[in-house]
């Protein structure tokens, strides 16, 4: 059983998902020994069914992460089959960017992104409890 504690990490995410993924390249970039620990390195940066990246509410997310350096918007635009604007006819109000991304690419290039960050250790392994102590 590995423990993270005989390692001197400041910041230990769980899961390589999306926002796994974004908190953990975000604590590096900011000079904080990163773990993001994920039960495989190849289920990083892997999409649903659906990959689709923006529309109407998500896009607006994805604007406020890339406006503070994340990932997400960066790897879609490099993993994008098709980009369009949604809701052209109708006031920008209502208008969002959506890109349908590629999901092997997606995933090859959040890996590539979060493997070549400094101070960030990705850990393959299962959570099974948090001890907090003071």
């Amino acid at each position: 059983m590995f423990h993270v504690k005989h390692q001197d990490f400041d910041v230990i995410v769980v899961g390589g998902g999306h926002a796994g993924a974004d908190a953990a390249h975000a604590a590096a970039r900011m000079g904080a020994r990163c773990a993001l620990i994920t039960l495989s390195k190849s289920g990083i940066g892997v999409m649903s069914c659906n990959p689709a990246i923006g529309g109407l509410g998500k896009g607006h997310l994805v604007r406020e992460i890339d406006a503070l350096d994340g990932l997400m918007g960066r790897v879609a635009d490099r993993s994008g089959i098709q980009f369009r604007l949604l809701n052209r006819r109708k006031g920008p109000a209502v208008q969002g960017p959506r890109a349908q991304a590629d999901r092997k690419l997606y995933r090859q290039a959040m890996l590539a992104e979060i493997t070549a960050m400094e101070n960030l250790y990705i850990i393959e392994g299962e959570v099974t409890d948090l001890i907090m102590e003071k």
